[in-house]
């Protein structure tokens, strides 16, 4: 399990590091890179460009987003107000969804002849959205659900005599929060703007969303760029990979670090577990505001989609209903049906061979005694952590190799890189689910099974498997949906010729063909979804049938 962690995600990742010191390894030149090239970053304007916008959305976007999630998760903690449920589904939602079916959204609503200028007449919406400080919004209205997540499974149980102490001698409710309550949660906090600044920096769908209507250069976006130039540039790809890793490296050293400085074990034997309360006033205030966050988070980017797919400009101005575009996507030579197909297909075998490799991981970690183990854990997380362009650009040096040709292993170029690359992205979300499964399984039942002869394979299939069973499908499943929509790596390593589902959707995007993106995005979602709730009613374990009496 280490050697193939290791070929999945490690060597695609050193690969990124090596072409910067040596340029030319992996094309026959052993010669040694130009470091200085590394010192071109602040020299070279559009590179410099694209550093300081990650930065800058994603430090942004890190305040305000962790901000967000925080305060919602200690509302919803606290107080039981209508439509609370809303909010936990809403948080689910957002995660699930792909950033640039999101981004499209907010840009059919907000461009300068989108619904919010022909609808409603706001043509300020435009210019609010597509600056810097809109798109940190746009930006932190769907990654706040990671800061909301983390915030408040901390907040499951709570110590009330710490507050009530705090308040005996006088502090108030503002107070104690802040001196008290805040501070011993602090790792919640770090953990929440850790998650929502790696995924914010490695944002692939945004920028090339935006890139349509508003010129808002990323690292990751640059990194696709220079990949799709004339000649294409893997020193300049080389260097941006190398500085996007180095952001994700600081920002989980600076997590590390706060959390080495005090300690956080509050809890004891008094504890109790937090219950939502009715306030006594303001319950429909917090009612209101939750309605309007989701309205605005939620209902403007799937809204526009929908509204976008079945309207067109009328003639005498305003907009008519039509079908045309959903038309147009199975018309006669059409590319959605087979990039549809593609995607399914690529996202069903990567959950497959990443349902049996996180299941060997899986029970290394909770059973195992391998020194190593804890390398298996962390090398399984860090394909979370960085960003897809970059194991992208990693799956092009190690698999384009003329001498793998020999041996009919060059993937590059052929839709098996994109299986694996979707096994890589489908063996941290599977080994999470699975690991917490599994750790309710005493290891007694396995070994009772080997003392009586029972073989490796034999006690997974017959103990291991059937316990199981729930939690290895709903980890395929969640790694299937996962793979259809990953943008970032088919767009970098799609073959000729194969059109996936995500890349058929936002290169109509980039088209400008907004309402062929919209019916596209629908379409394929709705598909995807219907065959996710099939497959899990078709495999999902039916509850034990009481005896009749």
């Amino acid at each position: 399990m280490l050697a193939l962690l290791v070929l999945l995600i490690m060597l695609p990742l050193a690969a990124v590091v090596l072409q910067v010191l040596l340029p030319g390894f992996f094309f026959g030149s052993r010669q040694i890179g130009d470091l200085s090239l590394l010192g071109e970053m602040f020299r070279r304007p559009l590179w410099y460009l694209s550093l300081k916008n990650t930065l800058v959305l994603g430090l942004g976007t890190t305040a305000l987003g962790t901000a967000i999630g925080a305060a919602l998760a200690t509302a919803r903690s606290r107080w039981s107000f209508p439509g609370a449920r809303l909010l936990d589904g809403a948080v689910w939602l957002l995660i699930v969804t792909p950033s640039f079916i999101l981004a499209q959204g907010w840009v059919m609503f907000a461009s300068s002849d989108g619904l919010a200028a022909s609808w409603f007449g706001w043509h300020w919406v435009h210019d609010a959205v597509f600056t810097p400080a809109g798109l940190i919004t746009v930006m932190s209205l769907s990654k706040f659900p990671f800061a909301y997540l983390a915030v408040f499974s901390a907040l499951e149980w709570k110590m009330d005599r710490l507050g009530e102490a705090g308040r005996l001698s006088g502090g108030s409710a503002w107070t104690v929060w802040r001196t008290i309550e805040a501070p011993l949660l602090l790792p919640a906090y770090c953990s929440g703007a850790l998650l929502v600044f790696m995924d914010t920096v490695g944002d692939f769908g945004l920028p090339a969303s935006i890139a349509a209507v508003f010129r808002f250069p990323t690292l990751p976006y640059s990194i696709y760029s220079a990949l799709y130039t004339s000649p294409i540039r893997f020193d300049m790809a080389g260097v941006l990979s190398f500085y996007l890793v180095v952001l994700i490296a600081l920002a989980m050293s600076v997590q590390f670090w706060a959390l080495r400085r005090a300690r956080f074990d509050f809890l004891g034997g008094r504890a109790t577990r937090a219950k939502a309360e009715r306030p006594r006033k303001g319950a429909w205030l917090l009612a209101g505001s939750n309605l309007i966050l989701l309205a605005i988070a939620v209902g403007i980017p799937l809204g526009a989609n929908l509204l976008t797919s079945i309207t067109r400009p009328g003639k005498s101005g305003g907009s008519a209903f039509t079908l045309d575009h959903y038309r147009e996507l199975f018309v006669e030579g059409g590319q959605l049906t087979d990039a549809l197909l593609h995607s399914l297909s690529i996202a069903a075998f990567a959950a497959i061979v990443g349902l049996f490799v996180g299941l060997l991981v899986a029970y290394v970690l909770t059973y195992s005694k391998f020194k190593l183990k804890r390398a298996i854990d962390v090398i399984s997380l860090i394909s979370l952590a960085v960003p897809g362009v970059v194991l992208g650009i990693g799956y092009i040096f190690i698999w384009n190799q003329a001498w793998l040709e020999r041996i009919g292993l060059l993937l590059y170029g052929k839709p098996a890189i994109l299986v694996l690359a979707g096994v890589a992205g489908a063996i941290p979300v599977i080994t999470r689910i699975v690991t917490g499964a599994m750790a309710k399984v005493p290891q007694g039942l396995l070994s009772a099974a080997q003392m009586q002869g029972a073989s490796f394979s034999r006690r997974v299939r017959t103990i291991l498997l059937p316990l199981l069973r729930g939690a290895l499908l709903s980890a395929a499943l969640a790694a299937f949906g996962a793979s259809v929509f990953d943008l970032a790596m088919t767009s970098i390593l799609f073959p000729p010729n194969f059109m996936t589902l995500p890349v058929v959707i936002n290169k109509a995007f980039e088209d400008l063909n907004f309402g062929y993106a919209a019916a596209a995005t629908l379409t394929g979602g709705t598909a995807v979804v219907a065959l996710i709730l099939l497959v899990e009613r078709l495999f999902k374990p039916k509850e034990a049938r009481r005896p009749s009496r």
